[in-house]
């Protein structure tokens, strides 16, 4: 059976994005690319929400992406991935498929054999299929900022969430992956 897990970005205080809904806030190094890039490497289906799908499609294929992070971009753009949206009726990105009824979706997919499943952002998706119980596990690399004010990684969650740390990597940035299962 298939695992679901999902990769986030936080601030010391729980933040995913800003208050205007960015992540510039991340530090990006070429540490953390290379922890990217080896991570791609498992061949996971990537799940997204309409947002962050539109903001990955407008990055990875780019020739930016690829001069910046050739490596990364060319997992991200190999990659097999799925957008979940009621509004997105087609998706450009090359390897993507648009769902809309995500619970049902993900439910199926976790009872057929093949590639894990990795949540990238979309702290909505994350809380969602969370809220539903098919989160297996948690990635958060905690950057060493705080914010005054975002939008928190788990915002709406519908009862106590309890994990168990499997493993820790400090980055020469400051930043910390927390990796966990839910218990």
């Amino acid at each position: 059976m298939r695992k679901l897990t999902a990769f986030n970005f936080v601030t010391l205080n729980g933040f995913y994005k800003d208050a205007n809904n960015s992540t510039a806030w991340h530090i990006h190094g070429e540490e953390g690319a290379k922890f990217s890039e080896d991570n791609m490497q498992a061949g996971n289906i990537l799940l997204f929400g309409r947002i962050t799908y539109e903001m990955m499609a407008g990055f990875w294929p780019s020739p930016m992406a690829m001069e910046s992070m050739p490596g990364v971009a060319k997992g991200m753009n190999e990659a097999e991935k799925i957008v979940f949206s009621k509004t997105l009726k087609k998706a450009d990105w090359q390897n993507t498929t648009v769902i809309n009824n995500m619970v049902a979706e993900v439910k199926k997919l976790k009872q057929t054999p093949g590639h894990d499943m990795t949540i990238l952002g979309s702290g909505s998706i994350i809380t969602q299929l969370t809220n539903e119980g098919l989160l297996d596990g948690i990635q958060l690399m905690v950057d060493p900022v705080a914010l005054g004010a975002g939008i928190p990684i788990f915002g709406g969650l519908s009862k106590q969430l309890n994990l168990k740390l499997r493993d820790t990597k400090t980055f020469k940035s400051g930043a910390v992956m927390l990796s966990y299962q839910l218990l």
